[in-house]
């Protein structure tokens, strides 16, 4: 909806490009909560903490990051891949199996917990964030 005529500077561009994101966007989006809870589970995003049972559990970047992907849509199966495109980028040239080992270390870090929710495999297929149904 709008137009530049010759000749212009980036600065005019990159505001013209913004107003019109911020038109197009709504006023004032709201910002959406990113905290996961599920009984003795909080996976806070914002805060980058995982709180286990009461207690804060040191966890790293892509673990808190892999948890709260895969409890955002519980009993959803992702596969390896899916997995490696949505949490370490589309540029990862790394290993599959990475995701198991993160897997293993936060079925460490949570076993025990709660009878209500946990890491499944779904054998052939890949990773669930299990919610039982009540």
């Amino acid at each position: 909806d709008d137009y530049i005529t010759k000749p212009f500077e980036m600065k005019e561009v990159l505001a013209r490009i913004e107003a019109v994101l911020r038109r197009t966007s709504g006023v004032a989006a709201e910002k959406k909560a990113r905290r996961l809870v599920f009984d003795k589970l909080i996976i806070d995003m914002d805060a980058f903490e995982l709180t286990v049972d009461g207690k804060k559990v040191d966890t790293p970047p892509k673990e808190m990051e892999l948890l709260y992907y895969l409890a955002s849509s519980p009993n959803r199966v992702y596969t390896r891949n899916q997995l490696l495109d949505e949490v370490w980028g589309f540029d990862y040239f790394g290993d599959s199996r990475t995701v198991d080992v993160h897997v293993k270390r936060l079925r460490e870090k949570l076993e025990g917990v709660s009878d209500q929710w946990s890491l499944k495999t779904v054998w052939g297929v890949g990773y669930k964030f299990e919610v039982q149904q009540a």
